[in-house]
């Protein structure tokens, strides 16, 4: 255990630990609008353990609330749709052994992907990407039990700003990507598109119909160039 800890990069551990502590408190955020929103506990805790994919879980909650399970399950599946070239672009961290791909298709999330393609080599991507995933699993898990228990104590999350919270990290994951002109581009046009539908449409739907604004990353780019990175 102490080789292994002396081989962990330092500064790898740090990053880590806070995005850890970030995902604990917009689990926390996620627990109590869930519980308030009438779903059941066992029902909250086996979404965070078996979907384990935060945006995803807001929005089918979202749409559950609103009495529309089947514009959850095909969101839900569209926004995961990121996981197939996700899989391919770390298919040599999770190895060959179909145990480690179980276990380590479940921890696939931007993050845990995002940590391991930023490493140098492929034992800083093993640790990078296993330590990612297990430990944002650990947190958003935990934070979402304490947030049901929260939720049940308060009533209303928004009471004590709660609500906030997933929408707030969120700003914060973007706005460095907002530095691109085609990452403005389609947060401005995805951002009309579902206020302006929001009055017209069933809950739901208009965040779907947002993602029209990925067709604005390639407005205004110069022929045969390189497409501008978006932030997922």
């Amino acid at each position: 255990m102490r080789t292994l800890w002396r081989t962990l990069d330092r500064r790898l551990i740090r990053d880590v630990a806070a995005l850890g502590l970030a995902a604990g408190f917009v689990g926390l955020s996620f627990g109590a609008i869930a519980v308030a929103s009438g779903l059941p506990g066992w029902a909250v805790v086996a979404m965070s353990t078996l979907v384990f994919a935060g945006g995803s879980q807001f929005m089918a909650v979202g749409m559950i609330a609103a009495g529309n399970p089947v514009a959850a399950v095909l969101g839900g599946l569209l926004l995961n749709a990121r996981h197939f070239p996700f899989g391919m672009a770390v298919a040599d961290v999770l190895g060959a052994r179909w145990r480690n791909r179980l276990v380590g298709s479940h921890l696939m999330i931007d993050e845990s992907v995002a940590f391991a393609l930023a490493q140098p080599d492929e034992r800083l991507r093993r640790q990078a990407y296993w330590m990612t995933g297990l430990t944002l699993f650990v947190c958003w898990n935990t934070g979402t039990v304490a947030g049901l228990a929260l939720g049940n104590a308060v009533g209303d999350p928004a009471t004590i700003g709660l609500d906030a919270a997933f929408p707030a990290g969120l700003l914060a994951l973007i706005l460095p990507g907002l530095r691109e002109p085609a990452a403005r581009r389609v947060a401005v046009v995805g951002a009309a598109v579902a206020v302006l539908t929001t009055p017209l449409l069933p809950a739901g739907l208009p965040v779907l119909l947002s993602l029209v604004g990925l067709v604005a990353a390639g407005v205004g780019r110069p022929r045969g160039s390189e497409p501008a990175e978006v932030p997922a």
